[in-house]
């Protein structure tokens, strides 16, 4: 997908896209569910399609792309999976991205939220499974059949990239892509943010992980990266 500034180069075709409203781009996904809002966004329709307009403050997946995220290795047709899912908002997002071919296993520990989840999001996308489990016990993730290509993970825990790892080691496949937020604060407080950062990627890299980029989220969120790296088990 091209990030040009030239509107002419853009294909509608495409499940992400930038689409200008008014006078300003904005990040958009085609809409599985026609008709169907999630979380309040604007639908666009463009050439006989219907597009969600994606928050990038409330969509850290989308303040990497907008912040320029390289490549995007949520494909069509591509198995994921989500740790953090809360009540859905980028969950429904790469739901659109991978369609009726993909599929999506959202994991969330928490069960209001996750009531949410299946609320607003699982019982209207068929490529959505709802896992209400906790992240750190990856082997009691009965609903996954085979290997994930990509495992995204936006969990809020001083142990995030641990947990990170053992659910690759359980369910990503080898070349498989880790998607991983690092929320600085809730690691370290005392530590220098970009510090905490690049002790994550370590960790990652020791854990047989090649780093790919590494995204700061600023302005959309504050002292959170995305690290995209690649799973290469010897």
């Amino acid at each position: 997908m091209s990030f040009s500034d030239d509107d002419s180069q853009q294909s509608y075709s495409d499940p992400w896209n930038w689409i200008t409203v008014g006078n300003e781009k904005q990040l958009a996904t085609l809409n599985l569910v026609r008709g169907n809002t999630v979380y309040g966004e604007k639908l666009i329709r463009y050439d006989g399609e219907e597009y969600r307009i994606w928050d990038l403050f409330r969509s850290k997946l989308a303040a990497g792309i907008k912040n320029g995220l390289r490549k995007l290795p949520i494909l069509s047709g591509a198995k994921v999976l989500y740790l953090g899912a809360s009540t859905g908002t980028t969950v429904s997002h790469i739901s659109d991205i991978v369609g009726t071919s993909g599929i999506v296993f959202a994991v969330e520990s928490a069960a209001r939220v996750g009531r949410e989840l299946i609320e607003n999001v699982a019982i209207h996308r068929k490529n959505v499974i709802p896992i209400l489990e906790d992240a750190r016990k990856p082997q009691s993730y009965f609903a996954i059949f085979d290997r994930v290509d990509v495992v995204y993970c936006d969990i809020a825990q001083p142990d995030q990239t641990e947990i990170a790892v053992r659910n690759c080691n359980a369910h990503l496949e080898p070349q498989g892509a880790l998607l991983i937020v690092i929320k600085t604060r809730s690691i370290d407080v005392t530590m220098d943010p970009k510090l905490v950062i690049i002790q994550e990627a370590k960790k990652l890299e020791k854990s047989e992980f090649h780093i790919d980029q590494i995204i700061n989220l600023e302005p959309y969120d504050k002292d959170h990266a995305l690290i995209h790296a690649t799973f290469k088990p010897n």
